[in-house]
């Protein structure tokens, strides 16, 4: 929606361009044997947006199913359960974060793929099929509170696919994305810490 200066608003472009990712939030940590078995739901008060909220079908994971070695990391984005599991080379930690996943099946993206990049406070802008659907969207958003991809963003070596943060909370836990993995700037900022260019990472549906 634009605003009288002809300039599309920061609530309107929020609200659709964190269709790269976003939502509402749950512990960062998530030891196997603390997490809840799948399918079971629990309703938590929501410390960031203090609404309730349920979160369900979040479980601990072994990593030997999915990866053969833990070089560098690795990280397994469930987009059935839409959970991030991060598992760290010497196996000292592991943590599971909600993300927000693509919001159809021909936008989600499955497979083996690395973190080719790291970047603190990015910038973004639209792809091509993006700014043909949503021709009022800005070419380029710089880093700050109205950038879709939040404080800190993981690039992948698939063109386009990113694991980042958000400013627009309501979407995590959703299908909310145009492909993008989306997290809470807190959970992204402990990943972007963890992770390395070099990590592993496996998209499951």
């Amino acid at each position: 929606m634009m605003n009288k200066t002809g300039r599309l608003g920061r609530r309107s472009f929020l609200g659709t361009a964190a269709m790269l990712g976003a939502g509402v939030a749950m512990p960062s940590l998530v030891r196997a044997q603390e997490a809840p078995d799948a399918g079971q739901e629990r309703h938590e008060q929501n410390e960031y947006t203090n609404i309730r909220r349920n979160i369900s079908s979040f479980r601990g994971l072994d990593w030997q199913p999915y990866f053969t070695n833990l070089k560098n990391g690795a990280i397994l984005v469930d987009t059935t359960s839409r959970a991030l599991h991060y598992w760290s080379a010497d196996e000292s930690f592991y943590k599971v974060f909600p993300t927000s996943v693509p919001v159809s099946q021909e936008l989600t993206r499955l497979g083996r793929t690395e973190v080719i990049r790291k970047v603190e406070g990015p910038s973004w802008s639209p792809t091509p099929s993006m700014k043909e659907r949503n021709p009022d969207w800005p070419d380029y958003v710089p880093p700050g509170p109205d950038n879709p991809l939040g404080t800190h963003a993981l690039y992948l070596s698939w063109k386009y696919y990113r694991i980042h943060g958000t400013h627009d909370t309501r979407k995590i836990g959703r299908k909310s994305s145009n492909g993008c993995i989306g997290l809470y700037n807190e959970h992204i900022q402990e990943l972007f810490g963890y992770a390395k260019v070099g990590t592993q990472v496996l998209l499951i549906g």
